[in-house]
Parts: structure tokens; sequence; C-alpha cells
């Protein structure tokens, strides 16, 4: 039992932060307000002046939003956690506390390789240490305990959508603007999956 109420804090602890980090990233938009006030400026350049950081926000906190869902589903199958979950968490955790940096500097340098190359650098992060949280998750016994197993169609769909994050930085590295782009082949993989599952034999 009180394995069970450390998994619980463990999953509160990691709620909390997920929502300071969703929090810090809008404070750059509401920081512009005494800039456009001292300069004199119309309230409606605060949008069409700064698309770029809209853009980026809105695009992290979906991200922000998409891995929390999925850090989720993957604790729904935890009873109890070891070490090793508990690092893999906080790696995890690591990654989405440093996403509103990568955020805002895309908001001011979308386009620039570095930039791009962060930002998905630390969504690949992100994605690794959920997939390493899937294999920890079916392999060890003591931390499912009676739950339901991950499935194999969750697990390869969370590999894949590492692979699509890995993509889009290599192709950071080639065309910084299009790496954005590769994100939206995240909507393919549950789709692939289950197609090629489908077609394994029955055993």
């Amino acid at each position: 039992m009180e394995q069970k109420k450390s998994s619980e804090r463990l999953v509160f602890f990691t709620d909390a932060v997920v929502a300071i980090a969703l929090t810090l990233l809008v404070l750059p938009l509401t920081e512009l307000v005494p800039e456009l006030i001292a300069e004199h400026r119309p309230a409606l350049e605060a949008v069409t002046d700064n698309w770029p950081k809209i853009f980026s926000f809105l695009l992290s906190f979906v991200v922000i939003g998409r891995f929390w869902s999925v850090h989720h589903t993957i604790f729904e199958h935890v009873r109890s956690y070891s070490t090793a979950l508990l690092r893999a968490n906080f790696c995890w955790l690591l990654t989405i506390a440093v996403l509103p940096f990568p955020t805002e500097l895309i908001g001011a340098y979308q386009t620039e390789r570095f930039t791009a190359v962060f930002y998905l650098g630390t969504l690949l992060a992100s994605s690794v240490a959920s997939t390493a949280l899937v294999v920890i998750v079916r392999r060890d016994p003591q931390v499912h305990g009676d739950a339901e197993p991950v499935s194999d169609a969750a697990f390869w769909n969370y590999v894949v959508s590492t692979a699509v994050f890995a993509l889009a930085v290599v192709v950071a590295l080639i065309k910084p603007g299009f790496g954005y782009y590769v994100l939206l082949l995240l909507l393919v993989p549950g789709r692939l999956v289950r197609w090629v599952l489908g077609r394994r034999p029955a055993r």
C-alpha cells in the first residue's frame, strides 16, 4: 500500500511540474503588454507583430499537452515505482521544464538552425524518456504489478513517434524551417502501427 501511495505522489509531483511549464510558456506574451504601453502602440500589434511568439506558444502548449497525455496513459499501468522508473521520469520532467526556453527562442529566431535543432532535440529527448518509461513498465513486474500490460501497439506507437522526432531533428539540420512541419507526421504513427500489427499472422 505504501508503494502505491509513493507512485501516486510521483504522479502528483509530475503533474505540478507540467502545469508550471505550461504557465511559463505564456510569460513572454504577457511581457509584451508593458512594452506596447511604453511605446504608445495599439493593443492589436501585440498579435499582428508577434505571430512567431504566438505560434511557438501554441505549438509548445499542444506538444506538452500531448506529452502529458502520453505520460498519464503510461502511469495507468504503474502500481509502484522502481529506481529506474524514477530516474526516467525525472529525465522526462527535465525536458518538460526546459521546453519554455527553446520555445521563447523559436519565437524570435524561428528559422535559425541552432534554434530549430535545440527545440526539436528537446522534444526528441522527451519522447526518448517516454519510451524508456514504457520499456521499464513492460519489463518490470514490480512496477506494473497486476495492472493491464502495455500493448504491443501502444509500445510501437511510442517508438515510431520517437523516430518522427528524430527525423525532425535531421531535417532541421538541413532545412531548419522544415523541421517543424515534420511534426505533422505524429498524426500518422497510430494508424501505421495498427495497420502493420493487423497484417501480422496470428500466433
